[in-house]
């Protein structure tokens, strides 16, 4: 059969199923893959809120989005080219963003009668049978009865044969799109070496998802994406919790501190603890308390015994903890608080993304309780950024709260891998004696950026006091007065401040030195806002980009760079919590762009919104 094969640049998929069609699974096969070609990539994975809706229902569905191109890209897509639909809820749910001629994988059998009606299709409605998606190519495979007739002579349940359906359209999909299957081979046998008839099912079924569109004559056309041209290297595609333990890691044995965690299981942060308890090798500790409170007083006390204390927690955790961060800062010990952000408030949504924590950062604790909050801006910045919050915490003896979100935590892209040698010192000095004309240790007697000294306990002639209540200056003893407090409140502020000069001054990400509009951004909005400035820079606009990881304190010449422009505009997964900020500490009046669905802003809409600025600007000059 005779087959032509079409090069694309730019490809976005996305799989779509009940959250057990194994989506997630698929999508992450396929990214490795993908990663392994050596395009560049971004994902968007999509859980269901539920832990377990109802199967075929329209709260149940699992997404997957993957972009790759041949080109340097810095979002998942606006809009889809390929809609893998495994039944009628995917498509309901996910149809609007697929692009007018796009092609639509679906699994025939997830279209009966049961699952329409679960989906809230009308009686006698049938999309994929009634016309209605003429607009697009609509690719039809019973993948159910495939896949059954694959595995016809294994001695499984119908149940355990239908589970590999996600590995028939992985083949498809390795199929159309020219891949080799080597990897996702090893992935199998690695997953269920032990259980030989589920790897073999699995591999069988892979097996023939590929030769159906070998062999099928409907199917003339493979697509085939290039290597994308970027920075020489050795990559791998990683997932931001994933860097964000490398990076606890890296800054561990730099430092020389033992690493612990304490922490208390919590949707999207969990797979932190999953995967440092992987790395014992490295010295690293994990401890699996049984609340958020007991997570961040276990590392506050392996911080005081000279540990590198981390705890990880979400937005809810994060109220919990408040009380002991308060402990943290009065004892002025280093501490780690990784906050990984979700939808809110309460319990909200736990898998929904959401940059909601950001108030809660700056003032979520009683009295005045300042931390220096920095924020990892892709999955693949956590390694550097939480690398630099561990350097400012163990540097400056303080708590440092560290923001990642759910579309960080969960989203993959190539990771160039680091060397050792280039990465920042990390100064650890703990106290071991009496100083020269020092009679009697003094614990809060200070350096000239407002830092004390880190004392170990048991260490001879060091023995001082310790605790929540107000320390009075230098000596640390409890005190009760009023002048003392107002002093140690001012001098604990001081200290944070002072952390500006020990930070990189603040640089654009792109764009002119002074303009019309200055897009100022913080966290997962990176992509988002890097490809939309790319873009109206082409078109002539004057408009800039300016990109955050320092959050308190800010980098020393900020406010100087806000008044360059004649716009400030702030985009935000929140209902403007920067934006209240910068407005606060430079009476600079920023404009708020706000999403609070628990989906990442799309290129589109944020460059609608930049228009809107640029021409009202350009009107009043």
């Amino acid at each position: 059969m005779n087959r032509k094969q079409e090069v694309l640049q730019d490809v976005v998929i996305k799989f779509a199923g009940d959250s057990g069609d194994g989506m997630q699974l698929t999508g992450t096969q396929f990214t490795n893959n993908t990663a392994l070609l050596g395009a560049d990539l971004s994902t968007f994975p999509d859980f269901p809120a539920e832990i377990r809706a109802p199967q075929g229902t329209l709260p149940g569905v699992s997404g997957y989005q993957l972009r790759f191109s041949s080109e340097s890209i810095h979002t998942p897509g606006d809009h889809w080219d390929v809609l893998v639909a495994m039944n009628a809820a995917a498509l309901k749910t996910n149809l609007k963003n697929l692009k007018k001629g796009g092609k639509i994988i679906v699994n025939t059998d997830g279209f009966d009668t049961k699952n329409l009606r679960l989906a809230n299709y009308p009686d006698g409605v049938n999309p994929i049978e009634d016309n209605s998606l003429d607009n697009y190519e609509v690719i039809k495979m019973d993948v159910t009865k495939m896949t059954r007739e694959a595995l016809k002579d294994f001695q499984m349940g119908t149940k355990e044969k239908d589970r590999a359906k996600n590995m028939f359209v992985l083949g498809f999909l390795y199929w159309m799109y020219d891949r080799d299957m080597a990897n996702t081979e090893k992935f199998l046998q690695e997953k269920f070496g032990k259980k030989p008839e589920i790897l073999e099912s699995n591999l069988k079924v892979l097996r023939a998802g590929y030769n159906y569109g070998d062999t099928t004559e409907t199917f003339t056309t493979q697509y085939k994406v290039e290597k994308a041209k970027i920075k020489a290297g050795s990559y791998r595609s990683i997932m931001g919790n994933q860097a964000l333990a490398y990076g606890l890691i890296a800054a561990s044995v730099k430092s020389g501190l033992q690493l612990f965690l304490g922490t208390y299981p919590i949707t999207p942060a969990s797979d932190i603890l999953h995967e440092l308890s992987k790395h014992k090798n490295f010295g690293v500790k994990t401890f699996q308390a049984e609340d958020e409170i007991a997570a961040i007083t276990s590392a506050i006390g392996a911080s005081y015994g000279g540990l590198l204390g981390v705890t990880t927690t979400s937005g809810p955790g994060m109220a919990l903890k408040s009380e002991a961060m308060g402990l943290a800062m009065m004892l002025e010990i280093p501490l780690l608080i990784v906050d990984v952000q979700r939808g809110g408030p309460s319990t909200g949504l736990p898998t929904k993304t959401e940059q909601s924590d950001l108030l809660q950062a700056y003032y979520g604790r009683n009295g005045e309780s300042p931390m220096p909050v920095v924020a990892a801006s892709t999955p693949s910045d956590c390694f550097e950024a939480v690398y630099e919050a561990v350097r400012i915490s163990v540097e400056h003896m303080t708590p440092v709260i560290f923001l990642s979100d759910g579309y960080i935590a969960n989203g993959a892209e190539p990771w160039q891998y680091p060397s050792s040698e280039n990465l920042p010192p990390i100064h650890v000095e703990f106290k071991t004696e009496l100083g020269h004309n020092e009679a009697k240790f003094q614990p809060y007697q200070r350096n000239e950026n407002g830092v004390r000294p880190w004392a170990l306990p048991g260490t001879a002639g060091l023995e001082h006091r310790i605790g929540g209540l107000e320390k009075e200056n230098i000596t640390g003893n409890v005190s009760y007065d009023p002048e003392n407090h107002q002093l140690m409140v001012k001098i604990r502020q001081e200290k944070v401040d002072k952390i500006a000069y020990n930070i990189p001054e603040q640089t654009l990400d792109n764009g002119p030195e002074e303009g019309d509009v200055l897009v100022l951004g913080w966290g997962s909005t990176y992509g988002v806002i890097k490809t939309a400035v790319e873009e109206l820079l082409q078109q002539g606009h004057s408009v800039a980009h300016a990109h955050l990881r320092y959050v308190r304190p800010f980098p020393r010449n900020l406010g100087d760079m806000l008044r360059r422009y004649k716009t400030v505009l702030i985009p935000e997964i929140n209902n403007g919590q920067l934006v209240k900020i910068i407005r606060d500490q430079y009476l600079v009046d920023a404009k708020a762009y706000n999403k609070i669905m628990g989906v990442p802003i799309t290129k589109t809409e944020l460059t609608e919104e930049i228009k809107k600025h640029l021409h009202l600007t350009a009107s009043l000059s």
